[in-house]
């Protein structure tokens, strides 16, 4: 059985006719082409401006406003309630896998995704700590102590 051997030449000079035949003869077979060029930015314009929604949230119908997207509110939820308790990020992540829930991309969640919510969960800490169903979380739990 044979393996594709893949090589990425960054060329010093341009590409002659002369080369791609002598690619070409010793078996190899072009796949790909990659083009940059500097471009002047014009003066007084800045770049586009983008902000990816916050784990959480979603856009509202109206396009105006940011709302609470209600799955992954679950998931927050269920990461701090896990971490509170001192529980190790593989089972975080194992856990949230196991109630259904999924990244924004739509894969498992792993320790490393967990990990990377961190700064949102420290973010909607206190919005989560102060709502009604995280008091009666908690309650539950001294209870059962």
């Amino acid at each position: 059985m044979s393996r594709l051997q893949r090589v990425r030449e960054v060329p010093s000079v341009p590409l002659t006719e002369d080369y791609v035949s002598r690619k070409a003869s010793e078996g190899w077979k072009l796949t790909a082409l990659e083009w940059e060029r500097e471009v002047e930015e014009p003066a007084g314009q800045p770049g586009p401006l983008s902000e990816e929604v916050p784990y959480g949230l979603r856009v509202s119908a109206d396009c105006s406003h940011l709302e609470e997207n209600a799955s992954e509110k679950q998931a927050l939820i269920q990461m701090m309630d896990l971490i509170v308790q001192d529980a190790p990020l593989s089972l975080v992540a194992e856990e949230l896998n196991r109630k259904g829930f999924r990244t924004r991309a739509g894969a498992n969640w792993t320790p490393g995704s967990v990990f990377d919510m961190l700064p949102r969960l420290i973010q909607v800490g206190p919005r989560i700590f102060s709502s009604t169903e995280w008091s009666a979380r908690t309650r539950h739990l001294f209870r059962m102590a």
